[in-house]
């Protein structure tokens, strides 16, 4: 549940997972929450989150004088996700997309709405350095900006690659050029590209770029891709598109296949192949390479299916094993700079907008029939108070999201969290309190519902003195009239073990 849908189960996702006698019972409960249309929208919700942080990041669209829209990002992703779109095409798209960034209000819809554009018009500054960075690294895994400025010691790309590359946007533009105060979206097209220093009248046949070596010698480039496959220089568009032709010869190469398989077997295993996850090469060898290899082939094998691949992943071996350290796997600590063998499960802190999405679930927030931009907005605001995002020297987001100890004050403490646990009549803990159920069935409840499994003797044990320490003190106030104790001293009772459970490390931590 956390992984393929960003959320933990409910209490009766999680009983009725348990009490099911089949052998194959989780074969069929990934096929239930991957083809049930009850998680069609935690599915589509949980993957463009996490997709809008590759393309985009955390902060991308939400900055002040932006020409991003995250709001058309995210549209776009989510129905691509709902509609269960190939990868390949999703990439084919992203990469050749043309129009507005903003699907604009409902009165009045913004035809030329294109939320895929959004992954690459904050991107073309500086002759489109970052476009061209960005899109070799995510879906190429090849780390190309260090190439930029000179060849790379330890990468077999030169300087003169990256440049070939750069010279497949050389026809991509965006209006405005900069983002304005009040800029609701901006647009993105192509245009001829007669290359640089020609004039108005030159012909466009040989749009040449040019780039400087270290030593100060220009050298000139035209659009050849990574494998070598050169496309026409001519920069006419009726003659050639190049980003459609980038887009093209993407899809046949096979990075394309392995760096997807290696995102995602990260996602859900917590490593990569290789370190970091979107450099693949010679220079960077992958742990295990013939596994690598094999998924990128059943990737391209299966038309780029990735419910397919999620099925493999968390269906395997790997994902399947205990986080427990033991003495045969205890030497398999990628902290300690060595390659992951995948000997056991490792152990890793929920995502901030896993830990946001599972804090509704197991209060029930998420009942609230909310749309889906409203739902983001909420989630926005309150990651805010998380997630510290600033950009490095290669344009990128570094965040922090590492368990301090202000953050955590902020999880104890802050207002979801306050709401959440509120006992107050009409609430979540109000209702528990007044139900039916045993003392102990209602302490279970609530460990079900934050770290789905049942409490231990020991702390069934001292949540139970808990309980009863508040049934005395609800005697005590009533001068021994009454022998049942009023709702909200219970109520408060459970409060407090509820508080307790969801700071607690084990709600924190995928395990």
């Amino acid at each position: 549940y956390l992984d393929v849908l960003g959320r933990i189960p409910t209490v009766t996702e999680l009983r009725e997972f348990l009490q099911s006698k089949e052998n194959d019972k989780k074969a069929k409960l990934v096929s239930k929450i991957l083809n049930d249309s009850d998680y069609t929208e935690d599915y589509a919700r949980n993957w463009s989150t996490v997709w809008a942080n590759v393309l985009i990041g955390r902060n991308g669209g939400l900055e002040r004088r932006t020409l991003i829209s995250r709001e058309g990002m995210l549209k776009y992703l989510r129905d691509s996700f709902a509609r269960e779109k190939p990868y390949n095409t999703m990439v084919y798209e992203l990469v050749t997309a043309t129009g507005s960034t903003s699907p604009g209000d409902s009165e009045k819809a913004n035809k030329d709405f294109n939320g895929a554009t959004n992954f690459l018009v904050g991107k073309l500054e500086d002759n489109g350095v970052q476009a061209t960075a960005m899109t070799s690294k995510i879906f190429l895994g090849l780390q190309v900006q260090c190439t930029q400025c000179h060849n790379h010691p330890f990468n077999e790309w030169k300087q003169q690659k990256f440049w070939e590359m750069n010279a497949f946007f050389r026809q991509t533009n965006v209006n405005p050029r900069r983002p304005q105060r009040d800029l609701e979206n901006a647009k993105l097209f192509n245009q001829d590209f007669r290359g640089e220093g020609a004039t108005s009248n030159a012909s466009a046949k040989e749009a040449i770029i040019y780039y400087e070596l270290r030593n100060g010698l220009l050298q000139s480039a035209f659009p050849v891709f990574v494998d070598g496959t050169e496309i026409s220089r001519n920069g006419h568009l009726s003659d050639c598109d190049r980003r459609k032709e980038l887009g093209k010869l993407m899809l046949q190469s096979p990075f394309l296949d392995k760096t997807i398989a290696n995102r995602m077997w990260k996602h859900f295993l917590g490593y990569a192949f290789t370190k970091p996850v979107d450099d693949l090469g010679p220079h960077n060898v992958p742990s295990h390479p013939a596994l690598l290899e094999y998924l990128g082939e059943e990737v391209r094998k299966n038309s780029y299916n990735m419910k397919d691949l999620i099925r493999w992943i968390v269906l395997s071996e790997p994902y399947s094993l205990s986080s427990k350290i033991t003495s045969s796997n205890k030497s398999d600590d990628p902290l300690l700079g060595e390659s992951p063998k995948f000997s056991h499960f490792y152990l890793r802190q929920m995502e901030a907008e896993e830990l946001y999405q599972s804090l509704l679930v197991a209060t029930r927030g998420d009942e609230l029939a909310l749309p889906a931009a409203d739902q983001e907005r909420l989630r926005a605001d309150w990651m805010k108070q998380f997630v510290v995002a600033f950009g490095n020297d290669e344009g990128e987001e570094t965040t922090t999201f590492n368990g301090t100890i202000p953050q955590a004050l902020m999880l104890m403490n802050g207002e979801l969290m306050k709401k959440a646990i509120e006992s107050k009549e009409g609430g979540y803990i109000y209702k528990l309190a007044a139900g039916n159920m045993k003392p102990a069935e209602k302490v279970q409840y609530l460990f079900e519902a934050a770290i789905a499994r049942r409490p231990t003797q020991n702390e069934l044990t001292v949540t139970n003195q808990l309980l009863m320490r508040e049934v005395e003190r609800a005697y005590t106030k009533g001068k021994g009239k009454t022998t049942q104790p009023p709702i909200h001293f219970v109520a408060n009772a459970l409060q407090d073990i509820f508080w307790a459970v969801l700071n607690s490390n084990e709600f924190i931590l995928q395990h």
